[in-house]
């Protein structure tokens, strides 16, 4: 009888001690992976995000886009100023909202 409970007492304890252990082991994996350096894939991967961002910057657009592209947007661009009235399609819309003027009703 002792030797069931003391039987069933560990396997409890063993299952909970192989859950709390997988957490902390997934924890310290994340962790470990921020704080060391990055494999060779994911270090290129983010070198070229990098050199894509200052070449688009330099640019002051997408990067290797030829007159072609340049064509098509002016184009995209001139007839959504015929179907929506004009303006400025470049900047976000100023929007102004005033205060409602409410009528005082006296009793």
């Amino acid at each position: 009888m002792i030797l069931q409970q003391l039987f069933r007492f560990s396997t409890l304890l063993r299952s909970s001690l192989s859950i709390e252990l997988r957490r902390n082991v997934g924890f310290t994996a994340v962790v470990f992976n921020k704080t060391k350096n990055l494999d060779p894939i994911q270090k290129l991967f983010i070198d070229k995000i990098h050199e894509y961002d200052s070449k688009s910057k330099k640019a002051g657009g997408p990067v290797d886009a030829g007159p072609e592209y340049q064509k098509n947007m002016e184009d995209e661009i001139a007839k959504l100023q015929r179907l929506y009235g004009g303006g400025d399609l470049t900047k976000f819309p100023d929007f102004k909202f005033e205060e409602p003027k409410f009528d005082e009703v006296s009793k």
